[in-house]
């Protein structure tokens, strides 16, 4: 008897966890922040990180307000267009989004100082390496053998 209690408790709850919810999105139904906001609050951390004059914090917060605005724009485009795309199609869109890093480094090359630029470069750098610490250990570990 307690066993099939048991099992009959385990399937309900996993039927339960299996229901599908209503979509909510990105973030869970939290409110998305404006542009402005999030260009805002890029600014005031790069200003706590490299100590940017208050010329630059103008010229970085234009900076961060274009990108998140652009950001954005292309969100709502990505919603829309959920199909496979052709491998040329994935092609350019990589091809657009690489060149838009290579003119955002020359952007922040022009306002930032050298010093400020090599910490700006490192910080970038760590975060996009962040999340593939894991993975690197593992392939160690396996040439290893």
């Amino acid at each position: 008897m307690k066993k099939v209690l048991i099992a009959m408790f385990t399937i309900a709850s996993l039927t339960a966890m299996a229901q599908e919810g209503p979509d909510r999105g990105p973030r869970d139904g939290k409110e998305q922040l404006t542009p402005e906001q999030m260009a805002t609050l890029q600014t005031k951390k790069m200003t706590l990180a490299l100590d940017l004059s208050s010329a630059q914090q103008k010229q970085i917060q234009e900076f961060h307000l274009e990108n998140a605005k652009l950001r954005k724009e292309k969100m709502e485009v990505a919603k829309g267009d959920r199909k496979d795309l052709s491998a040329e199609e994935r092609y350019a869109r990589q091809n657009e989004r690489l060149d838009h890093m290579i003119a955002q480094k020359e952007e922040m090359k022009k306002i930032l100082n050298e010093e400020q630029f090599s910490k700006w470069e490192k910080e970038m750098s760590h975060r996009k390496n962040k999340g593939r610490k894991g993975h690197k250990g593992k392939r160690e570990h396996r040439g290893k053998r």
